[in-house]
């Protein structure tokens, strides 16, 4: 990975799943980094026994408070001398977003509107923004999404995103900022909370509890194991030119049911126990209102650019996560 200009950073949503192995990633492995400053506001989703192996790292420093707070984020940007804000902070559960749009507008524009305008007053920091796939809407049959694909948003929260996406754009491009953007794929790994589909499923194996499935199970997903997201998002500050978007993707594609199929299995070989009798535990549900047929990424771009590649395939990736979750049984709560 090459020397970046960047070796401070403002980590928004850091004790978030993604955040919190972004975080881990480049104290342990990414040698331009300096220091690490995370602003988390450690709501539901939060959990900072994700960072318990860097939480002692001179160069780690936590502060809780909410982005939206555009004096405190400027504070810390001047006091820590950060050179590039890594925006990972969002809700970003789509059953809860159909439950209460509001929450993701609030926290997903209105919170990146925030860091926005701080970074305006402060247009020495170079401000990356995570996004999703689901911007880009639905892909009923073959093909992937790429950078140029149109945005169509059919949920409230991939709305928020896109929205979010614009804000970026447009502060960029009226007033000379340094940004870049990423869009990902459905993350998977250690430390996840059980909202997600993945972890969701474990718990269920684990508790002998019902394997809610929506639909008939055929919506398709690209799946990509969480330390290759944070390898593509330090690749993009360590190489990217500011104006940039990249798309990142596990090419991992499976149906919902497949995938859970997957899982069973390696929690049967991992526990020594009947997979059939897992597979009694699946129930299909009554589907999500607007449920995306199919997401896919097509990661070109950043493979030809910046050299990046996934480096976990999805068995792999499965057995590594089932078999943390199995050593770690307390994280498998319903919250």
């Amino acid at each position: 990975m090459a020397l970046s200009k960047f070796k401070r950073f403002l980590v928004t949503g850091g004790a978030g799943f993604i955040g919190s192995a972004f975080i881990r990633y480049g104290l342990q492995s990414v040698s331009f980094c300096e220091k690490i400053v995370n602003l988390d506001a450690l709501t539901y989703a939060a959990d900072l026994r994700n960072l318990s192996e860097v939480e002692k790292d001179p160069r780690y420093v936590f502060c809780k408070g909410d982005i939206r707070d555009e004096a405190l984020v400027e504070k810390l940007c001047i006091e820590h001398k950060i050179d590039a804000i890594v925006h990972f902070a969002a809700e970003s559960h789509v059953d809860r977003s159909i439950a209460g749009p509001k929450a993701f507008y609030e926290t997903n524009v209105g919170g990146t509107l925030a860091l926005l305008e701080v970074v305006r007053r402060l247009p020495r920091v170079h401000f990356h923004h995570i996004s999703t796939d689901e911007v880009y809407g639905s892909l009923e049959q073959g093909g992937a999404f790429t950078e140029d694909s149109p945005y169509l948003p059919n949920s409230p929260y991939a709305a928020s995103k896109a929205a979010s996406d614009h804000f970026v754009r447009a502060y960029a491009h009226t007033y000379g900022l340094s940004t870049t953007i990423s869009h990902c794929t459905n993350n998977y790994g250690p430390g996840q909370n059980t909202e997600k589909f993945i972890p969701r499923m474990i718990y269920g194996c684990y508790h002998k509890k019902d394997l809610p499935v929506y639909g008939k199970g055929a919506n398709v997903r690209d799946w990509i194991f969480v330390d290759d997201h944070s390898e593509a998002v330090w690749s993009i500050l360590a190489k990217a030119k500011k104006g940039k978007v990249y798309d990142v993707g596990g090419g991992c594609e499976r149906t919902n049911v497949d995938l859970l199929k997957s899982i069973i299995q390696e929690f049967s070989d991992l526990k020594k126990e009947d997979p059939k009798d897992l597979t009694s535990l699946i129930a299909f549900v009554t589907d999500r209102p607007g449920h995306d047929f199919r997401y896919a990424i097509d990661c070109t771009k950043i493979k030809h650019e910046l050299g990046w590649r996934p480096q976990h395939d999805l068995q792999l990736g499965i057995r590594k996560t089932v078999a943390w979750y199995l050593e770690h049984p307390e994280r498998l709560v319903l919250i």
